[in-house]
């Protein structure tokens, strides 16, 4: 399993834009209708630092992912909107979870 969170935050009049961007590549990942991944994503108290965390089950899940265009859009289009500093990006290691994420 691969487990990454990224923390970016963006200026106050892109947030709305940056909202319906997530909310576009999102309904394209339902719409891929697996169950090889989970992806959510949150915006924090000062109310535009984004946090972004993804669980896929492998690395072909994660590139086929990476690969969807309203995510690369998404992506885009928040890079050239002027971030608040460079994106955080980390890899995380599950240490328990309360619930089987992916059926083996």
């Amino acid at each position: 399993m691969i487990t990454v969170k990224v923390t970016y935050t963006v200026k106050a009049e892109f947030v709305n834009k940056n909202q319906e961007n997530i909310n576009r590549f999102m309904v394209d990942f339902k719409k891929m209708n697996t169950r090889d991944f989970r992806y959510m994503s949150y915006i924090c108290g000062d109310g535009k630092t984004f946090v972004h965390i993804s669980h896929y089950k492998n690395e072909e899940i994660q590139k086929q992912l990476l690969q969807v265009p309203s995510f690369l859009s998404f992506q885009k289009q928040r890079d050239d909107s002027g971030l608040e500093g460079s994106p955080e990006i980390e890899v995380m290691k599950l240490v328990a979870c309360s619930e089987e994420l992916f059926n083996h």
